[in-house]
């Protein structure tokens, strides 16, 4: 047994995904939840410091995957979204530094959000910050938080950029386009289709946060990216092979967020440097994957 591993947002996308990957490791998975669970999680609200105090004494986790965050751009209460990202992350590490051991990696996972609109074509970890909405800035206020705690706690953070897979909530772009695929919709209304976004595969995503709780160097930054872009009309292709129609785009101005990031595209070459190289899953592999779960459902 590798030990014990605590995931925060263990019911969420990611934490499906990060949790069969700690298990295969040997890890002994325990979670918090914001909601009821199965027997492996608990409910509690981070910003709840007394009852995260108890619970993480209970469980005195030798490695840390923060996931736990309000995680849509476009939420619209922005106090819950800082309230959770910022003050949730402060006591859960406090929580941590409490705890009678200390934990031997804390992951926490920020967003490549905080880079805003970069002027450079691929995004390393030396690019300075510029959110252009409240959830980056939410995720750089949690960085720079965790550099209070960075001498009591073995802190690495990673800054995802977009990924997706089975089981992620409609109301991120790509399953909601997937999803209007599988159901053999004519048309759908979609926002900025402007954009390109470096995506990845959650398994992919899974497997890096797994190495890097063995090779991460604590007090560093990850990038966890593909190294590729893809406009929207690129996986309106993908998912038309797939389903074997094209279908009609409507631009909603409702939609259309005038803030919003144009290119995303990251360099992973740090993270490869630590963790060593990762398999990639092409993005027409993932679309597939979840057109296929989605019409067998």
């Amino acid at each position: 047994m590798a030990g014990k591993a605590l995931i925060t947002g263990l019911s969420g996308f990611t934490g499906h995904y990060v949790a069969e990957e700690l298990r295969a490791l040997g890890y002994e998975v325990f979670g918090l939840a914001t909601l009821d669970s199965p027997a492996d999680r608990v409910a509690v609200d981070l910003r709840d410091a007394a009852a995260l105090n108890r619970l993480v004494a209970g469980i005195q986790p030798d490695v840390v995957v923060h996931l736990a965050a309000v995680a849509f751009v476009a939420h619209s209460d922005v106090s819950d979204m800082y309230g959770t990202n910022v003050v949730g992350t402060r006591n859960l590490l406090q929580a941590l530094a409490l705890c009678d051991k200390t934990p031997g990696k804390v992951l926490l996972a920020s967003s490549a959000n905080i880079y805003g609109n970069a002027a450079v074509p691929v995004i390393d970890e030396t690019c300075a910050p510029q959110p252009a909405n409240d959830y980056g800035v939410s995720k750089y206020a949690m960085e720079m938080m965790a550099r209070c705690w960075q001498q009591q706690l073995p802190i690495v953070i990673t800054r995802p950029f977009n990924y997706t897979g089975v089981g992620q909530p409609l109301a991120f772009l790509l399953p909601k386009i997937v999803d209007h695929f599988a159901r053999r919709q004519a048309q759908i209304e979609l926002g900025n289709i402007d954009v390109y976004r470096d995506f990845s595969d959650v398994r992919v995503v899974a497997k890096a946060y797994g190495r890097l709780l063995s090779a991460g160097e604590p007090g560093e930054v990850y990038n966890v990216c593909s190294g590729v872009a893809h406009s929207i009309e690129d996986v309106l292709g993908m998912l038309a092979s797939a389903a074997g129609y094209a279908i009609d785009v409507q631009v909603n101005p409702a939609f259309v967020r005038a803030n919003e990031i144009k290119r995303l595209t990251g360099s992973r070459r740090k993270l490869e440097a630590a963790i060593g190289p990762l398999d990639d899953i092409p993005l027409a592999d993932t679309l597939q994957w979840m057109y296929q779960s989605q019409i067998q459902a």
